[in-house]
């Protein structure tokens, strides 16, 4: 192959959907591709020609127009057109016009059967309209092993299994003929139908609870429980359960988020299996099973400060096995509520019970489950409504203050804007949180639900759930027929622009420390996150995570086909940018963050940022479609 022709393989094969061929097929494309040159100005593709190559732009930029004669896509080097006229009708659908001096690469029709009958990632790509993002994000996701991987792969044995009414003696005797730290309980079926499941032997039983190890050092032998004791006075009975065919990764979640070693496994309702925690660990050496234990472990604030470097590597393993942004987000997230809730708990046992019940609540990127390892605390206090400043509110401004400043000490540095529950306006009780929800929403105006925003993502970290369960309702009941509020709540989603300019370039920052970088937070994440919150709030979501919401909006059909698909693949690719970006400043001993210098991004990774930033864009100009109002005083 000459030098010329090797110089057009390798630009081919840096983008999508050429990257991934076989070197055969790609010597096939390269050797029959023909090269025009086209100055600026000039007509590339005429409305309904008859064509028969796909085209592929080496240099240069183009536009493609509606039968109306408005913009439908502009496209640039490495951008492919002409794919769906070949699968269509073999006619010009819109045409395509250079906006700037232009090479193409036509690649003949037998071509292009061939790819797509040879190669299926290739026809995936066309037929899915030629979303490099989708493309991108599907593999990462296929690669990443512990989503696809069953829960049942990892069960090897049948769970050791005791009815509720034996003696403690026994099962301790049943636990050391099986080799086994735990056994499930058995007992006859009561009310709870749901757990009811029939053994071979045709007996009909329900899963009524778990007696572990722990449980015979802490309950039984602590307690000086006679060995003669039923089983069923000792045993855990509020049940975390798997189905087998749940992948590793949500067994892993489970475990996180409630601090648990052993988890039943089931098919459909009887067990199978037992999965403990080492299990874990032997398939996926995942650290953060082992730091959220020694979160809890922890005696003291200052040794749950020692634990913060621990977190940062947890990131970099998470991320070095191929985790994607919302099992990295969540993992940090259950890290962060450990460090939350193990500070609450110490700080009630230095200060005593609470004078009444409460709810921390958590805001922001912990609420939604979307934490990296760059993270400040946001969040606030809900109190029961027999809360009593004068009698009340030293113990609770005593507790957050611990809290805060245990946070702090662990990585979380304080709030900016100083939205923490050491702020008394975000320390109090159940109705005023209800009247400040009621006011952002039935009196909106954009400067005040600019500074209150990171609250309409909430969740309970430690106490009373229910209290904010009833500020999760509030929000949902209310927002979804509240157009005034919507209206401002996407007018605000509309403020932070995606950096791209009107040739798809990069637009920059200019701050001076970060200069000529993109912030892939503020210009990327954050302003998805708020219009996918505006979306999920018209649909009444009670969802707090970003997936999870795009979930419930394509759900409702709140939007036109694919966008939910669209924006779903603009945030992980973001996010998985922006987090690949942090390991590598980690791993260079940096101080990681959000900016990224294009030119230190392949330029295979451009190309997909562009697109999603593209994708962002066309969502920020829907918003103002969808959600404008005819009353503009009110939004003033």
């Amino acid at each position: 192959m000459d030098i010329e022709l090797l110089e057009i393989r390798d630009h081919l094969g840096r983008f999508a959907p050429f990257d991934h061929l076989s070197d055969v097929l790609l010597d096939a494309v390269v050797s029959q591709i023909e090269v025009s040159y086209f100055k600026a100005g000039s007509e590339i593709l005429a409305r309904d020609q008859e064509t028969h190559e796909l085209c592929y732009i080496r240099s240069g930029a183009v536009e493609m127009f509606r039968r109306s004669g408005s913009l439908y896509n502009r496209l640039s080097e490495g951008d492919i057109f002409g794919y769906s006229d070949l699968l269509r009708n073999k006619h010009v659908r819109f045409p395509v016009r250079a906006i700037e001096d232009t090479l193409i690469y036509f690649i003949p029709e037998r071509i292009f059967e061939r790819l797509c009958e040879e190669d299926d990632a290739f026809a995936d790509f066309v037929e899915a309209g030629g979303s490099r993002l989708k493309m991108t994000v599907e593999q990462q996701r296929r690669e990443s092993d512990m989503m696809m991987t069953r829960v049942r792969k990892l069960i090897n044995r049948r769970p050791a299994t005791i009815e509720a009414g034996a003696s403690l003696q026994h099962a301790a005797q049943r636990m050391t003929d099986q080799g086994t730290t735990s056994v499930l309980v058995l007992s006859e079926p009561g009310e709870d139908w749901l757990r009811n499941f029939t053994d071979a032997q045709g007996h009909e039983w329900r899963l009524a609870g778990i007696l572990t190890d722990r449980d015979f050092c802490t309950r039984v032998l602590a307690a000086g429980i006679t060995p003669d004791t039923p089983v069923s006075e000792v045993m855990t009975e509020e049940l975390l359960t798997v189905q087998s065919d749940e992948s590793v990764y949500e067994a892993m979640l489970c475990m996180l988020r409630s601090n648990v070693h052993h988890l039943p496994v089931l098919h459909r309702r009887r067990p199978i299996g037992l999965l403990h925690l080492s299990d874990i660990v032997r398939y996926e050496t995942h650290s953060s099973l082992y730091l959220v234990s020694n979160i809890f472990n922890q005696s003291s604030d200052k040794g749950l400060a020692r634990l913060s470097a621990d977190v940062r590597a947890a990131f970099v393993q998470l991320v070095a096995e191929g985790a994607t942004s919302q099992m990295i987000g969540r993992a940090l997230s259950t890290i962060g509520r450990s460090f939350t809730r193990r500070l609450l708990e110490l700080g009630e046992a230095r200060l005593g019970p609470p004078p009444v019940p409460y709810s921390f609540m958590a805001l922001g990127s912990m609420a939604r489950d979307e934490q990296t390892i760059i993270t400040d605390q946001d969040n606030a206090l809900v109190l029961d409504d027999r809360f009593e400043p004068g009698q009340h509110d030293d113990y609770f401004a005593a507790l957050a203050k611990f809290v805060s400043d245990g946070l702090d000490a662990c990585g979380y540095s304080y709030c900016k804007g100083d939205i923490m529950a050491t702020n008394p306006r975000w320390r109090q009780p159940l109705r005023v949180w209800k009247e400040y929800f009621s006011t952002w929403i039935e009196e909106p105006n954009p400067k005040r639900l600019l500074d209150s925003s990171i609250f309409f993502d909430l969740d309970s970290v430690h106490g009373e759930e229910a209290f904010v369960e009833q500020l999760q309702d509030l929000v949902a009941e209310k927002a979804s027929r509240s157009p005034l509020f919507l209206a401002a709540m996407a007018r605000n989603a509309r403020n932070r622009t995606p950096p791209l300019g009107f040739f798809r370039t990069f637009v920059m920052e200019n701050d001076g420390k970060h200069n000529n970088s993109i912030n892939l937070k503020r210009r990327g994440t954050a302003p998805l996150v708020d219009l996918i919150r505006v979306h999920a709030m018209a649909c009444g979501s009670r969802s707090q995570n970003t997936f999870n919401r795009l979930d419930d909006i394509a759900a409702a059909k709140l939007l036109p086909e694919g966008v939910s698909d669209r924006l779903r693949y603009a945030f992980e690719f973001i996010s998985m940018v922006r987090i690949r970006h942090q390991v590598l400043d980690i791993e260079a001993e940096r101080e990681p963050d959000n900016n990224i210098e294009p030119e230190n991004v392949s330029s295979s990774d451009r190309h997909h940022l562009k697109d999603a930033f593209e994708a962002l864009s066309h969502a920020q100009k829907f918003l103002k479609f969808r959600y404008s109002t005819s009353s503009k005083s009110s939004l003033s």
